[in-house]
């Protein structure tokens, strides 16, 4: 291997997996990350209010998520993920009290919409073939364009299952991200539909084994380095300026930048990105679950739209929340634990809890935010992008973010090599 360093900045789950995919490589690799620790949207912290260790947001995870699972089966993390043993969506509906659980079966061809105790109430095995016309909509088309967005099929699995996934109100958000989600879940069968969660929280499942295998490789991150400029020489990076003075990059290094869009805008000349966000809302109650509750329970008609079950906690997280984020805080919690007492049975009595607001959580999911985002080559020869924010084809996902990482570390290589040649 030549001498060349490879230096990822950012140490998201993009930067870390780029981290890892170019160790295993046998690249030299340097990561810098401007917070106090790793993860960016992915992470868990100790929250001395609910004297417990709760993640910034729930993440679920699908069995069909193959770079993810990929990523944790190679950090020997993959057990830490649990959920149902078949896939299973149960669904409380708080205007009506309705419940049903959405059951996919396991293989491609999709008997499970034949049987009304597998879908939702009131719908026919017809209903379920409508998202197919997603595979075929314009790509500036919005998913109303493609689907009926007033059906009771919408409403008790379209709509909480999109919007979980987009992070933007699904009438609005992109047909062809709608189609992506598709294809690589329900259209791809049940075995990939799977719900996992991770357990122990999302830093012991992604992150802590991560900075380990780095650390034990000789590229433990560096904390605290945030990166001010970038300074630019013909096709090529030529030195990164951090906040403790500027690095200066040999003539083979290459560079991957593992940034949230709004810094690495301020920090590349005329990169285009998505400019519009979203929020998420999380809230988590420190609380015995009920023993029969599921690992995550869809809500419909509510304020919470999911309900995620830990050994001694529930969290409930909101998508497309950015009419909650300036709602009080202990107005937040009073509203969602009455939704959650509903669904559960709990006391309605407020138990110890903790609101987390994201307010640019992920880039809004819209057809023409999906077309400002730029592939992971740059024009510099040395620079390449990593993020879920870059054009990998899914929402602003952790799939998306760990395969950006991977094809951020593959050209990364591919620049040094020729910059050895």
């Amino acid at each position: 291997m030549s001498s060349a360093m490879i230096h990822v900045v950012g140490a998201g789950l993009a930067g870390l997996s780029a981290a890892l995919r170019l160790r295993e490589a046998g690249a030299e690799v340097r990561v810098y990350e401007a917070a106090g620790q790793a993860g960016g949207r992915c992470r868990s912290y100790h929250d001395a209010t609910l004297g417990t260790t709760i993640d910034n947001g729930n993440h679920l995870i699908l069995s069909g998520n193959r770079a993810t699972l990929d990523y944790l089966r190679r950090l020997g993390a993959e057990h830490l993920l649990s959920g149902p043993p078949e896939p299973a969506f149960p669904f409380v509906d708080l205007a009506t009290g309705e419940r049903w659980c959405v059951r996919p079966n396991a293989g491609r061809l999709p008997w499970w919409i034949f049987d009304p105790a597998r879908r939702v109430p009131g719908t026919r095995a017809l209903d379920y073939l409508g998202p197919v016309r997603l595979l075929w909509a314009r790509s500036d088309a919005s998913i109303a364009d493609a689907i009926d967005c007033s059906s009771r099929l919408y409403d008790g699995l379209w709509r909480p299952v999109l919007l979980a996934a987009l992070n933007t109100d699904p009438r609005e958000g992109s047909a062809a991200l709608a189609a992506a989600i598709m294809r690589e879940t329900l259209m791809a069968g049940g075995h990939a539909c799977r719900p996992l969660v991770a357990t122990e929280g999302l830093a012991a499942a992604f992150i802590d084994p991560a900075l380990e295998r780095l650390r034990a490789s000789g590229s433990a991150v560096q904390f605290g380095r945030r990166l001010r400029a970038i300074s630019f020489a013909a096709q090529r990076v030529e030195a990164l300026d951090f906040a403790d003075g500027p690095l200066r990059l040999g003539g083979s290094d290459a560079v991957v930048l593992a940034v949230p869009p709004w810094v690495a805008t301020s920090l590349v000349p005329r990169l285009e990105a998505p400019s519009e966000f979203r929020a998420i809302v999380n809230a988590h109650f420190r609380v015995d679950p009920p023993r029969d509750l599921a690992p995550m329970t869809g809500v419909v008609n509510g304020t919470a739209e999911w309900i995620f079950s830990f050994r001694d906690r529930l969290s409930v997280t909101i998508s497309g929340a950015d009419r909650l984020i300036d709602v009080p805080r202990d107005i937040l919690a009073h509203d969602i634990w009455q939704d959650v007492s509903a669904v559960t049975g709990l006391a309605a009595t407020l138990p110890p809890w903790q609101i987390i607001k994201e307010r640019r959580a992920t880039f809004a999911a819209l057809a023409r935010e999906d077309a400002k985002r730029p592939p992971a080559t740059t024009s510099w020869d040395n620079l390449v992008l990593a993020g879920d924010w870059t054009a990998t084809g899914l929402p602003a996902t952790i799939e998306g973010a760990i395969r950006s990482g991977n094809r951020a570390a593959a050209l990364a290589l591919k620049a040094t090599e020729r910059a050895t040649s």
